[in-house]
């Protein structure tokens, strides 16, 4: 059954137990993540402090390893605890003045809006772009009527996935558009990143984080800051401590003078253990090829869309081939949506209940038997 999946299903525990469709949630680690962490937790539990050169070394290949995912050089990520740290790093370092605007999508995750709802009193103001449509869709034409409905923004906020239909935005295209109106373009890429082929760097996004328990495969806790080097010096660092300098390690030298890449942005200890894991599943990712991973997940995607529309499904999410995503919702007849979450819940079957609709998110472990266990298993508690 692994030969016919991009990433090997004997990798996850998790499959021998459930359907697990809920990789926009929080995924199932896979053992080599699992291992990474165990292995690391022993060596500090063996010899403590001598163990940090061998770690940091580690974490320079995992951020090598990051980069590449993202599209990016390494020079430009910084590890933070998770997606939320990296909005307000942004949200808080930057330079606003009264007037100032964000332009930031309705029906957004809370954390890619709180943080600019809360600029309220440095007097910035938020506008917020309207998806189109029943099924939510979000097109660039929508982005760029808003941006063109005032002073320019200094920002532009999205996610590049939305996390409860799954709607894509071009961030491509996007960037253009941020580009011509003079202002910074920030990305969410936490349900996209590790999934869908990225490449932030040429796509003008001058911001994006991740955390790593979704897509990434990683644990809760650990995740990738991107911010493009031009961009680094508009950032005033928010937590300045010995790892932000470029004399880190030299103890009695107390200058500060701020290291020329993002890891000046990480101020004190990081999470070591949790970077190993993370750097063991984006493994994972980079080994079996981000390309063939989207293409499988977007397979089985269209497999649950058929296989649920013949029960009376309605399928809410966008599945055209620029706003499709790992993440599709459908309304179903028959019990409330969270109460049929909680029943396939019950039989071994993960998913969620978001934005009024069942959201179903398989990754490239998951085989064609897990889709059809889901359908038969709705048919089976939707018609009694």
């Amino acid at each position: 059954m692994g030969a016919t999946t991009p990433l090997a299903r004997e990798y996850f525990p998790a499959a021998q137990r459930w359907a697990y469709l809920n990789h926009a949630g929080i995924c199932p680690l896979p053992q080599p993540a699992v291992n990474a962490m165990h292995r690391r937790a022993t060596e500090v539990s063996l010899d403590g402090e001598f163990t940090y050169a061998a770690h940091s070394a580690e974490i320079e290949r995992v951020r090598t390893s990051a980069a590449r995912l993202m599209g990016v050089p390494s020079t430009d990520i910084a590890f933070v605890k998770n997606t939320t740290t990296g909005l307000g790093m942004i949200a808080n370092g930057l330079d606003w003045s009264a007037g100032d605007r964000v332009v930031v999508p309705d029906l957004e995750f809370p954390s890619t809006l709180y943080p600019w709802l809360a600029l309220a009193d440095r007097g910035v103001l938020v506008d917020r772009v309207r998806p189109e449509g029943p099924g939510g869709k979000l097109t660039v034409e929508a982005f760029i009527d808003r941006i063109n409905d005032g002073p320019p923004p200094k920002l532009v906020v999205t996610s590049w996935v939305q996390f409860g239909r799954g709607w894509r935005v071009d961030l491509a295209a996007l960037g253009r558009a941020c580009d011509e109106a003079g202002a910074l373009l920030c990305a969410d890429v936490i349900q996209g990143l590790g999934v869908l082929p990225a490449e932030l760097e040429r796509w003008g996004v001058d911001f994006a984080m991740a955390d790593g328990h979704k897509w990434l495969l990683g644990p809760e806790g650990s995740g990738v800051l991107y911010v493009r080097g031009a961009r680094l010096d508009l950032l005033r660092p928010l937590e300045p401590g010995w790892n932000s300098v470029a004399h880190r390690e030299d103890w009695d030298n107390l200058e500060l003078v701020f290291d020329d890449t993002a890891r000046r942005l990480e101020g004190g200890m990081p999470n070591v253990t949790g970077i190993a894991a993370l750097g063991a599943s984006i493994d994972l990712l980079l080994a079996a090829g981000i390309p063939a991973i989207w293409s499988h997940v977007d397979r089985l995607c269209d497999l649950a869309c058929s296989g649920l529309s013949a029960l009376g499904a309605t399928v809410l999410s966008d599945r055209s081939t620029e706003g499709r995503s790992g993440i599709i919702s459908v309304q179903v007849d028959g019990p409330p949506i969270p109460l049929l979450a909680k029943q396939l819940q019950s039989e071994g079957i993960a998913v969620s209940a978001r934005a009024g609709g069942l959201r179903i998110s398989p990754h490239g472990y998951n085989t064609d038997e897990d889709i059809d266990r889901l359908v038969d298993t709705v048919a089976k508690l939707t018609r009694g």
